[in-house]
């Protein structure tokens, strides 16, 4: 079905062509330690907690939106290790005011996940509403969800790993989960109006005021391999929440993060962008993009012009982060929810509307990704250097260009996996493969 996009219907018939590359399969050798028993893992994690489990204990246990692949095995694990000693736990989702800024949206973005009341064990209750706690002195008001405020206890669980918004000791963590997930719509708000550089100062010390309603029981960090599979498992003790102790597994995460293996790239196609990759979308800090005003940029990698393709059926048309693309197809523009991309986008403060904006749309993705190589300023297109990536999250198998493939042969983490193959679209214009 065809949509009617308005006024980009007068480049429906504007079509471009350009010398594409042929592709080599390649593949990073990345970090692959990974935790075997998951399950098994999480609870002995959970051990120092024993003695402060009473029976008929409520415990909430915070579940965000991120796609992280053994989250759903850690929640449902430390559910039943609180069971085995009598208390009562139950899930709350913690993102803020993703999922629409819905209780509802919040429940079935879970459900896309994989966490259900079936697959996790236990209810899920979810509300938008909150119980506002006292100001942090010259910062923003703190709120917690009303469902883990009534609680006897909160579990924090989240992945410790490199934010997209800004760089500090403390990024996306477990003080994160509490501070503006947690805070739900009207928290994250609050702290996101004080800007994206100062995110590293508000969110440690919102947590901490959370943490000192004596709720808190501690959090399980959850750090990944470069494969996106748990490496580590550790109980963060509630005191050391946005502390010392979250800086060194941020530390240790930033170690095994997987990153492009290029310094520079003309022309970067990345098939998927979504909330279930990385809050902005794309990794920022996979493709070296900030673009947040005010905001340093990365150093690497330098990626001159970047198409994007699609969004994931996960992000239910939450395409933020389209504003850090250059190219995009129309296909991409027919699925986008754009009610819910400016609820993300206003939520995020200063952060918001640079990756909320619509990059140039053409009718395909041929033509996107021709445009991408022609302006990419390399007089020479024959030797564009390109590089087609799933999304930014799964980064061990590219596919690069033939002119990259001296770099490939020169770098001990990157093997070659096949014969270089060309690009092929079908009839509608659509990459394949």
């Amino acid at each position: 079905m065809t949509h009617h996009l308005g006024p980009f219907e007068a480049v429906r018939g504007l079509e471009f062509d350009a010398p594409f590359p042929h592709l080599l399969p390649v593949r990073q050798l990345l970090d692959d330690t990974r935790i075997q028993d998951v399950a098994a893992a999480t609870a002995a994690a959970m051990e120092p907690l024993r003695s402060r489990i009473t029976p008929g204990m409520t415990v909430a246990i915070t579940a965000g939106s991120r796609g992280i692949h053994d989250k759903c095995a850690v929640v449902r694990a430390a559910g039943e290790w609180l069971r085995s000693l009598g208390a009562e736990p139950f899930v709350v989702p913690a993102m803020g005011s993703h999922g629409g800024a819905t209780a509802e949206g919040q429940v079935q973005l879970l459900a896309e996940l994989g966490m259900t009341e079936e697959s996790l064990g236990m209810p899920i209750h979810a509300t938008m509403e909150t119980v506002e706690l006292e100001r942090v002195p010259g910062g923003p008001a703190v709120h917690l969800d009303a469902n883990a405020a009534k609680a006897d206890a909160i579990l924090a669980v989240n992945r410790i790993k490199a934010h997209t918004d800004f760089s500090d000791e403390v990024e996306s963590g477990l003080a994160k989960i509490v501070a503006i997930g947690l805070g739900k719509r009207r928290g994250a708000e609050g702290i996101h109006r004080y800007g994206p550089a100062n995110l590293g100062v508000w969110i440690p010390q919102v947590a901490r005021r959370i943490v000192e309603t004596g709720k808190v029981l501690g959090g399980l960090a959850i750090i990944e391999n470069a494969g996106d599979r748990a490496a580590r498992i550790e109980l963060v003790a509630a005191q050391d929440i946005g502390g010392p102790v979250e800086a060194e597994l941020l530390l240790d995460a930033k170690r095994r993060m997987a990153t492009l293996p290029f310094d520079d790239i003309d022309v970067a196609v990345i098939d998927l962008l979504g909330k279930n990759y990385s809050g902005a979308g794309m990794d920022t800090n996979v493709i070296g993009r900030m673009m947040i005003r005010g905001s340093a940029e990365f150093e690497r990698p330098r990626i001159t012009n970047i198409a994007v393709l699609d969004v994931s059926d996960a992000s239910h048309g939450n395409a933020v982060g389209l504003g850090l693309a250059d190219f995009v197809p129309f296909r991409l523009l027919e699925r986008i929810d754009l009610e819910a991309v400016y609820i993300n986008a206003m939520t995020s403060g200063l952060g918001g509307p640079q990756r909320a904006q619509i990059p140039m749309a053409m009718a395909t993705d041929r033509s996107a990704i021709a445009a991408a190589i022609l302006t990419c300023g390399r007089p020479d297109l024959e030797g564009v250097t390109l590089v087609r990536m799933r999304n930014t999250l799964d980064l061990e198998h590219l596919w690069v260009s033939e002119s990259l493939r001296e770099q490939v042969l020169a770098h001990p983490g990157l093997e070659v996996t096949g014969e270089a193959v060309p690009m092929v679209f079908d009839d509608e214009g659509q990459l394949e493969g």
